[in-house]
């Protein structure tokens, strides 16, 4: 092999070698995976080890007491980032502040029941990888329309893989995945989230991280104001006198 080859092979080799290494964390999110899905710890501190997108979905777990249900039990955890919690946020104070009310600063001043019953929305019982999810074909429900399963609030819900086209050819392209929302069960109308990255694998189940820049906690934008607004949203001075 000649000089020439040699220089031209090393030379490819160095443009993979820079493409793999140059993903950014941001693109761990939103390019549907990783080299290694498995995770040395249970799902709890697989979250706190990314505070840049859990940080204040950890300290929502741990206002409700639902450490151990993330700890120790087997579960499926469709994960919402903070940029949805803080979305739905300055969603219920754009309400609040046209109500003339005092606006969220700090999540205990949202009923903790609320917050339980949002956070259990996105748990499903159980393990379930890419692999052991359904079809799911929005154009042709009737056909492919994912299953339905229950949240740990008892919740009837949908999980579904959308297998997206390629060249042409039907179903052959990269696969995604979606879990919904059920929104009208007579018309099987669902209000779908898109999972940017799925299948990380702690050791008491599995993680995927719903895509943020389409969703709000709870699903459908008003769900979560009009739950903590009817649950009474508590003032500052609330939460500092409970806390002397």
């Amino acid at each position: 092999m000649n000089k020439i080859k040699l220089l031209t092979i090393f030379s490819i080799g160095i443009l993979i070698l820079g493409s793999l290494t140059s993903c950014t964390d941001d693109s761990y999110f939103n390019d549907g995976g990783t080299s290694n899905p498995l995770y040395e710890g249970n799902i709890l501190e697989y979250l706190k080890s990314r505070p840049d997108y859990f940080n204040k979905l950890v300290n929502i777990i741990e206002y409700t007491g639902m450490e151990k249900t993330f700890e120790e039990e087997e579960i499926t955890f469709f994960a919402p980032t903070d940029f949805s919690i803080n979305k739905s946020i300055q969603l219920l104070n754009s309400q609040l502040y046209i109500q003339g009310k005092d606006t969220v600063e700090l999540i205990e001043q949202i009923n903790l029941q609320v917050w339980k019953d949002f956070l259990t929305l996105y748990i499903v019982e159980g393990k379930y990888l890419l692999k052991d999810i359904p079809q799911m074909d929005t154009t042709a429900m009737n056909v492919f329309s994912g299953q339905g399963y229950k949240s740990l609030n008892g919740r009837p819900m949908n999980m579904g893989v959308v297998y997206h086209d390629s060249e042409g050819v039907k179903y052959a392209g990269y696969r995604e995945l979606f879990y919904s929302y059920i929104y009208d069960f007579a018309e099987n109308d669902l209000i779908n989230s898109h999972v940017a990255t799925s299948d990380i694998q702690p050791l008491n189940g599995a993680v995927h991280v719903i895509r943020f820049k389409d969703h709000y906690l709870g699903f459908s934008p008003y769900n979560f104001p009009s739950r903590a607004i009817s649950s009474g949203i508590k003032s500052m001075d609330e939460i500092v006198n409970n806390q002397n």
